[in-house]
């Protein structure tokens, strides 16, 4: 089992499953390829689909697709299966040869300099770490940039490499083995020139079901729970779209307060619908929010301006207001020969001629 940490502070909003082919400083890391490895026995899970596993809403492998989204191919070596984002399938010869008979089946299907290694049980791994590794890979120049987790143990399937250096090795250990059936990742990464990067929530793998139970239970803490019930949402429905939710956020917490409490749902909505007839991106939700929550504002202001000009309530005529003896009925207690003690007067009707 791979050590797991919680983080100190949560993550950004729209961090998991966040696509985009930008690194961690704005840097164009486009040109790349992605290899995900999703057809292992799962023994420690008693057999089971891991791959299948649903944390969030989602399963596994769709968690890992949404966070490599980016690459220009991304290969999945297993057997087919639906999934949320489009894929190629590889698979090893024979079938359950091994991670490095995996890893070469898939790369045969790319041709980009840089290829996304990853796994298929990693729920935490996002966009932003993806283009982290490839942003390190570019700029310190070696082989590969992988992460290790808080024990510093290396997880060779949550790296960035450069192609050339994977076939070069790939090669060597066909030729020097005959096969590649059967070896262990480390004889590849014992070869390349790596960069290590500590990441101990990227570099969460589910082994076991604990650490299914582990990832689950971190989703719904409440520094994570909107983050990712929005990136499921936003999977499902086939969005690909990061916004400032915040915006949002205050938009629908003005049109509570000021409008009512339905208005709140029904204004966000109308936003989305509107910026999504733009056909625009986050900018256009942010202008139809910030039209909105204007609008919101100028209703609750004159609401409040007439809250504090309107003249007091009055009563209606013949009925009293005032405990006591009345001209009229009463409604409190009366001395006179009104309803007795404790009863109440009768409303009077607005059709009452």
């Amino acid at each position: 089992m791979t050590s797991y940490e919680r983080p100190s502070a949560p993550g950004s909003v729209g961090a998991p499953g966040s696509s985009g082919a930008l690194g961690v400083d704005g840097r164009d890391t486009d040109g790349h390829d992605a290899v995900v490895l999703a057809g292992g026995a799962a023994r420690r899970l008693g057999g089971a689909d891991k791959p299948g596993v649903h944390v969030g809403g989602r399963a596994l492998l769709d968690r890992v697709l949404a966070a490599c989204s980016g690459a220009a191919v991304t290969v999945v070596v297993a057997e087919p299966r639906p999934t949320a984002r489009p894929v190629e399938w590889a698979r090893e010869d024979p079938p359950g040869a091994g991670p490095l008979a995996a890893l070469d089946a898939g790369l045969r299907h790319t041709t980009a300099a840089y290829v996304v290694v990853l796994s298929a049980d990693l729920p935490f791994l996002d966009g932003g770490t993806v283009g982290r590794l490839l942003t390190a890979l570019q700029e310190v120049g070696t082989e590969g940039v992988l992460l290790t987790d808080s024990g510093g143990r290396d997880q060779p399937l949550v790296a960035a490499y450069r192609s050339a250096a994977l076939r070069r090795e790939l090669a060597a250990l066909r030729t020097e083995h005959g096969e590649l059936t059967g070896l262990p990742l480390r004889r590849l990464t014992a070869a390349l020139e790596l960069t290590r990067i500590t990441d101990p929530v990227a570099s969460f793998d589910c082994d076991t079901w604990d650490d299914i139970a582990a990832a689950r239970a971190r989703i719904r803490e409440h520094g994570h729970v909107l983050d990712e019930w929005i990136t499921a949402v936003k999977d499902e429905l086939g969005i690909d779209l990061d916004v400032d939710i915040s915006i949002l956020l205050d938009l629908a917490r003005d049109a509570a307060h000021g409008v009512a409490r339905p208005a709140a749902p029904l204004t966000t909505f109308l936003v989305g619908y509107a910026a999504a007839q733009a056909k625009g991106g986050p900018e256009a939700v942010a202008e139809a929010a910030r039209k909105a929550t204007a609008l919101a504002l100028r209703w609750a202001a004159e609401a409040e301006a007439d809250d504090a000009t309107a003249p007091p309530p009055t009563a209606p005529s013949g009925t009293s207001t005032e405990t006591g003896t009345g001209s009229g009925t009463s409604t409190g207690t009366n001395s006179g020969t009104g309803p007795g003690p404790g009863t109440a007067a009768p409303e009077a009707r607005p059709d009452a001629g």
